[in-house]
């Protein structure tokens, strides 16, 4: 049987599909499990492994730094619980600019059967988020009115050194002109400053669908609904 070449077309199909299938699988290996970072490696390499048997496509590893580089595309796996993730840290640019590269986002609500003892990751959300829109949220709206307002390179360097945009001064006198060349776009995320970025999910889960470059994938059925 002949692969298809995965495209992001068929990563957003594939993804819905999943987190469909996934909502209703009863895993015993997570029973119990609390760690999120064990529970985000199982689901994005079981994610891996199902679009393998359907797709070509280059696997990403430590060098390219995300998981589908042919695609420009990062998978994250969060708890609805508390909706985050750490990247790598490449420049202070990406809080402006974005991070270079898209997102499919996983949201889980794990549940734990104690009489089965096992554990369903019921996907609560699953966002695709454009490369365009990876930027910070109110970084990007505040040097958007900025500029907008007609303001200059001293009020943008002012008002990114009251964020502690992680640059030194000539970094960001450089960044504050070209800002005024080339306005950033409205990014979604919220990005705190760290060793690695530490990205937030809960605007980009609110606006999926509604905004431009925010993609709702896949949306579970509000708990009423499943009577719960």
């Amino acid at each position: 049987m002949t692969k298809l070449i995965l495209t992001i077309g068929h990563l957003c199909a594939e993804a819905h599909a999943f987190s469909v299938l996934e909502s209703t699988y009863a895993e015993p290996a997570l029973f119990g499990v609390t760690d999120g970072k064990a529970v985000g490696t199982y689901l994005e390499h079981k994610f891996r492994i199902y679009l393998q048997e359907r797709y070509d496509f280059e696997q990403g590893n430590s060098a390219n730094g995300i998981d589908f580089p042919s695609l420009g595309v990062d998978m994250k796996v969060t708890s609805i619980r508390q909706p985050q993730s750490s990247c790598p840290f490449k420049s202070a640019r990406q809080k402006v600019y974005g991070l270079g590269y898209g997102l499919i986002v996983f949201v889980y609500d794990k549940e734990d059967d104690h009489a089965t003892r096992a554990a369903t990751l019921r996907m609560t959300n699953t966002v695709f988020v454009e490369a365009h829109r990876t930027a910070d949220f109110q970084m990007t709206r505040g040097l958007r009115q900025i500029v907008e307002n007609e303001g200059n390179d001293e009020d943008l360097m002012a008002f990114m050194a009251e964020r502690n945009l992680p640059v030194d001064e000539i970094e960001l006198k450089n960044l504050a002109e070209e800002v005024l060349r080339n306005k950033p776009e409205q990014g979604y995320l919220t990005i705190s400053n760290a060793l690695q970025w530490r990205l937030q999910y809960g605007r980009v889960i609110e606006k999926a669908g509604t905004e431009s470059g925010l993609r709702s994938i896949y949306k579970s059925a509000p708990f009423n609904m499943l009577g719960v």
